[in-house]
C-alpha cells in the first residue's frame, strides 16, 4: 500500500503524460501514462516479484525511474 502518490506532468513534441511516484511499500514505485491526446495511449508500470520493501528496492527503483524518464523524454508516435 502506498503512503503517498506524487504526480509529475511532462510533455515533449506531441507526447503528454504523467509520471507517478508511489511512496512507501507500494507494489509499484513508479508508473506512467503517455498520450498524444488523439490516437495513442501508453501505460507503464514495473512490479518486482518480491514483498514490497521500499528500503531494499530503493536502488533498483531509482535506476528504473531514470529509465522511465528517458523513455518518456524520447517517445515519438508513428
Amino acid at each position: 500500500r502506498a503512503d503517498y502518490i506524487k504526480e509529475q506532468a511532462f510533455s515533449n513534441d506531441n507526447v503528454y503524460g504523467i509520471l507517478y511516484n508511489a511512496g512507501g511499500n507500494a507494489a509499484s514505485a513508479y508508473q506512467f501514462i503517455a498520450t498524444d491526446s488523439a490516437r495513442h495511449f501508453l501505460r507503464g508500470a514495473l512490479y518486482f516479484d518480491v514483498t514490497p520493501n521500499a528500503d531494499s528496492l530503493l536502488p533498483a527503483n531509482e535506476f528504473l525511474r531514470e529509465d522511465m524518464k528517458h523513455l518518456l523524454e524520447t517517445l515519438k508516435w508513428k
